[in-house]
């Protein structure tokens, strides 16, 4: 055993003496072993790189706070400063520590090491900081501020100790100054001024005063760069205040001009946190350009002057009245609406009732004196002719054969329906039970020609689109309520899943860049960490169930009058089908849902969320506009909900991909002016056209004979100034996406859904005031009531508290202060207010009709 020890010796692997001298360094640099006279001994290098000195002289020095040190290091000597000052238990004070490099070229880097009671922080000077893609940056100036734990004690003196060496042969100047911080504890709704730098980090410590339990910590500054991190950190040493460990423990943020974050008492068992702003050393986190590429891999770069001005202010956050005054407001308000639509039914009722007192039905009527009183519209006038509608088609023109057979057919007296039986009219309940399907009717070839016949006709009438069986298209409409439920389900499970999961890493993490709050607003509650946010959307929630409820009533009523037989309901009026109506009060509430599942956590990964309801809702509404006239020939549920799929496809690719790509805006545009124009063909033919290979042949043969050859007019003059308006809309906002290609690509597609069912919704209240009809006055103070709110809710919509955009750091530029109740901000507004608009828009199709009840179908027009 001697023989092999004596062999490693020789051959230098082990050396004693070495081992003894470096046994001695460590205790003296890790264990805070005080040396009270000159010591020769044996170190190794402290920095890296460089020659050992087997021997170094090491000096220690009493300092004083606020006294600049001039010296020399070398890799010969090593200096230790020796520092005591008291503690109180009531007042805590900040060190801080401030070196500067006065030598241009250096052979080796400093060693400064702080040993303290509770621990020891160490750092080089020229102090090298990594910034994107592994450049190095030097900082020949730094500043750390020490960190200072609280004592027991009321009073107690407290030693520290800093060791300064290097490996450097030269002799090399530093100043060294150590300095207390008078305003290390900040005051409540005190702002404190204070300017940072990347080799020069900042922080402070707030007690947390009797009777608050939550705070709002906001760091502001008027200079958007350079790029900044403030963390919120308990007390603890070490402090992480360097841009490559601030996010390693606490909460943090970057910022430019803002920042914000609400600090609960509970997180922090010691009643007191530091509050850490830190300097990046690039601005790319906060949207700023790289300045410059190292032209060699490694190479050290100057930082320059990235010193930044910044101000704290800590505020007491709201208390638990406030929430609670919060959620009243909310449920205040949407309760309102349950007890006005209650009180608009019983008074409906007391309505109906007296009317029925007065004019009492016998049971006995006989189906001719029943069609005599329905041969008039609601107010006792007879509805416009054919001929008066046709009118401004023609400009006066005599009308083709066809039309003026169609108008003899309708405006024909009322002897043909006389005829009728209510066994005829009205089919029994065993009847209306029995199965029968729709392939019944459009397989049959006499059917088909029949549909040619009656759709092509110049003005139609909604009993010519309203030929099949009730019952099969109950079913088919029914199926968009079924299928939209189904989408739901498997739509908001996942959803819940993943926004559970992103706040469960912001609350673990701590990093608050994953989430685009208005933080300056977030009131959290449990886990979440914007709960005013969440609260805001139980509108729509609650108004799309009370809007189900009233379709549900309307739909019993209804279901009873067709029971007994009642000729108003089986011959009169727009037919009556729910299912669209259903659906879309299921999207309002899903939309509430999924609303608040993306407010969890905002991010531009999970925006679709909120969008995608809102796409099904225009279109839905859509379909219900359509369906009113055409009853026949609106789209299936399977077609419909295929088309919504495909515009959410779309949305997520413009979302992932949208940006400034110019091969996918072309694509898109040219998919978007396509489909417009397919569209267009399909509801100028009312769908009597088929594309196949002969399609572009019959489109040349139609503008051969109708526009050149005869020089004829369109056939269906107010469809086709719909259709123009509608593409004019359309091909513009492919042009504007086009040129201008919006970052937020999913709110210019909800844009386009929105402008179209806008421009069809005023095409649709015009022709029906052209037609002799009239609006209620129900419906009438709905559309009053319902564009003033969107108007309201647009001017807060646009208000812009956060962009997903953007840079979360951009984003928080755009933060401001709650403006109701101290509790919800602009974008909850919004909520409020859109969900109620979008109520009064649904009651708008509901009652619109309301006042053809009491005509026939066959004097209800088409358009």
């Amino acid at each position: 055993m001697r023989g092999d020890w004596a062999s490693l010796s020789s051959r230098g692997v082990i050396n004693l003496r070495r081992r003894r001298s470096l046994r001695r360094q460590l205790l003296v640099v890790c264990c805070g072993r005080r040396q009270d006279e000159e010591d020769t001994t044996t170190t190794l290098a402290p920095c890296g790189g460089g020659a050992v000195s087997e021997t170094k002289n090491v000096v220690q020095k009493d300092a004083e706070f606020d006294v600049t040190y001039n010296d020399t290091v070398t890799s010969d000597n090593q200096t230790i400063y020796a520092f005591n000052h008291t503690v109180s238990r009531n007042k805590t004070e900040g060190v801080h520590v401030s070196v500067d490099v006065l030598s241009q070229a250096l052979e080796s880097p400093f060693l400064f090491v702080v040993r303290q009671k509770h621990g020891v922080l160490s750092f080089q000077v020229p102090l090298i900081l990594r910034g994107l893609y592994q450049r190095k940056y030097t900082y020949s100036h730094v500043g750390r501020t020490l960190c200072q734990p609280p004592t027991r004690a009321a009073s107690e003196t407290q030693y520290f100790f800093l060791d300064v060496s290097t490996l450097s042969s030269l002799g090399t100047n530093y100043q060294l100054r150590v300095s207390r911080v008078e305003r290390f504890t900040l005051l409540t709704d005190t702002k404190f001024s204070f300017t940072a730098s990347p080799s020069q980090p900042q922080y402070f410590k707030y007690d947390f005063p009797d009777g608050v339990d939550t705070v709002i910590v906001k760091v502001n500054s008027d200079m958007d760069f350079p790029c900044s991190v403030m963390s919120i950190q308990d007390i603890q040493c070490p402090v992480y205040d360097l841009d490559n460990n601030v996010a390693f423990i606490g909460m943090y943020q970057t910022m430019t001009k803002k920042g914000a974050i609400t600090v609960q008492r509970k997180d922090f068992p010691s009643n007191s946190f530091y509050v850490v702003v830190v300097v990046k050393t690039e601005d790319e986190a906060c949207g700023g350009p790289l300045r410059f590429y190292p032209l060699r891999p490694n190479e050290l770069i100057d930082a320059g002057n990235r010193s930044k001005v910044l101000d704290v202010v800590v505020s007491p956050a709201i208390n638990s009245k406030v929430y609670v005054m919060g959620m009243l407001f909310c449920l205040g308000i949407f309760f309102s609406f349950y007890l006005l639509t209650f009180f608009m039914a019983c008074l409906e009722n007391k309505q109906m009732s007296k009317k029925r007192d007065v004019f009492p039905i016998p049971a006995d009527t006989s189906p001719a004196e029943t069609a005599s009183l329905l041969g008039t519209n609601g107010d006792g006038k007879t509805a416009a002719s054919p001929y008066e509608y046709g009118s401004f088609a023609d400009n006066g023109s005599t009308l083709s054969s066809e039309a003026i057979t169609d108008s003899a057919t309708s405006t024909d007296n009322n002897y043909g329906y006389l005829e009728r039986s209510l066994d005829s009219v009205g089919r029994s309940r065993q009847e209306s039970l029995s199965s029968v399907e729709e392939d019944d009717y459009d397989t049959l070839d006499d059917i088909n020609s029949d549909k040619n016949i009656v759709r092509t006709k110049k003005f139609l009438c909604v009993s010519d689109l309203a030929r099949k069986d009730k019952r099969i298209l109950s079913k088919k409409y029914q199926i968009y309520f079924w299928n939209i439920a189904t989408i739901a389900v498997f739509y908001a499970l996942p959803v819940v899943q993943l926004v559970i999961t992103y706040q469960t890493v912001v609350n673990v993490t701590g990093n608050q860049d994953i989430c685009y709050y208005n933080f300056l607003c977030a009131h959290p509650l449990g886990a979440l960490s914007a709960f005013n946010n969440i609260l805001s959307n139980l509108g729509y929630v609650m108004l799309g169930l009370l809007f189900l409820l009233i379709v549900l009533k309307r739909d019993i009523v209804h279901n009873r009058a067709l029971v007994r037989n009642d000729l108003h309901a089986h011959e009169c009026g727009i037919p009556k089908h729910f299912g669209l109506y259903y659906a879309m009060g299921t999207a309002l509430m899903m939309e509430g849902l999924l609303s608040a599942c993306y407010h969890v956590c905002p991010n531009y990964t999970n925006f679709q969320f909120d969008t995608s309801f809102m796409y099904m809702i225009a279109g839905l509404c859509m379909l219900k506009l359509y369906q009113k006239r055409h009853p026949d020939i609106n789209a299936s549920a399977y077609t419909a909900y295929a088309c919504l799929a495909a515009v959410i496809f779309f949305s997520v690719l413009g979302v992932v991909f949208g940006r400034g790509n110019t091969v996918f805006w072309i694509v898109f545009s040219v998919i978007h002016i396509l489909a417009t124009l397919l569209l267009s063909t399909q509801l100028y033919y009312m769908g009597r056209w088929r594309l196949d290979s002969g399609v572009l042949r019959r489109m040349v043969n139609i503008i051969y004979t109708d526009s050149i050859r005869q020089c004829s007019g369109p056939m269906y003059i107010d469809r086709m100034v719909l259709l123009v308006m509608g593409n004019i809309v359309n091909w513009s906002l492919a042009a504007y996406g086009l040129i201008e290609r919006p970052n937020d690509f999913a709110s210019y597609l909800l844009a386009i859904g929105i402008c179209n069912l806008l421009l069809y919704f005023a095409f649709y209240i015009i022709m029906k005031l052209r037609s002799g009809e009239r609006i209620k006055c129900l419906p009438l103070v709905c559309i009053l009531f319902t564009a003033v709110v969107w108007g309201f809710a647009l001017y807060f919509f646009f208000q812009g508290l956060s962009t997903w955009q953007k840079t979360p750091a951009e984003s928080r530029e755009h933060n401001r202060d709650c403006i109701l109740l101290s509790f919800f901000d602009d974008h909850d507004i919004w909520h409020f207010l859109s969900s109620i608009a979008m109520f009064g828009s649904f009651l708008v199709l509901l009652t619109m009709d309301d006042d053809l009840d009491t005509v026939q179908r066959d004097k209800i027009y088409v358009f």
